[in-house]
């Protein structure tokens, strides 16, 4: 069980800028699902963290507040549990590191320098390949 000031601090381990008031703000908007009654106190869960996660990976990566709602809603609680796993892939610290290959408009990879030269000429060749091949259908 958690306080909004305590899942600010905890959200706000995976990125500085995540505060208290966006805490109450995606709350008070629907974001998140309804607080948990626990006695006579609304607290925060586990699924809720959850939740924050996945909101802050989904924004990161583009999309709009009214499109993350609409996305969420869909989804099951494995799925967002999964999408806000991968926020670290999403951390500035972790994107300035790697080297980004632009494949088409709708395309970007993202590849750490840890990939031998090799790995990742090939990764982006064959990726290119099927983007023109699927294209081309």
């Amino acid at each position: 069980m958690y306080t909004a000031k305590q899942v600010a601090e905890l959200i706000g381990k995976d990125d500085p800028e995540f505060q208290l008031r966006t805490v109450r703000y995606y709350t008070q908007i629907g974001l998140v699902p309804p607080l948990e009654l626990v006695g006579n106190k609304r607290v925060y869960t586990d699924k809720h963290i959850d939740y924050f996660r996945a909101i802050l990976t989904l924004s990161k990566s583009g999309e709009t507040l009214a499109a993350i709602q609409t996305k969420l809603q869909s989804l099951s609680s494995e799925d967002i549990a999964r999408i806000g796993e991968s926020l670290h892939l999403y951390q500035s610290k972790q994107m300035i590191g790697n080297e980004t290959f632009i494949i088409s408009d709708d395309l970007i990879i993202s590849v750490s320098p840890r990939i031998s030269a090799e790995l990742r000429a090939n990764v982006i060749e064959t990726v290119t390949r099927m983007i023109k091949e699927d294209g081309s259908r």
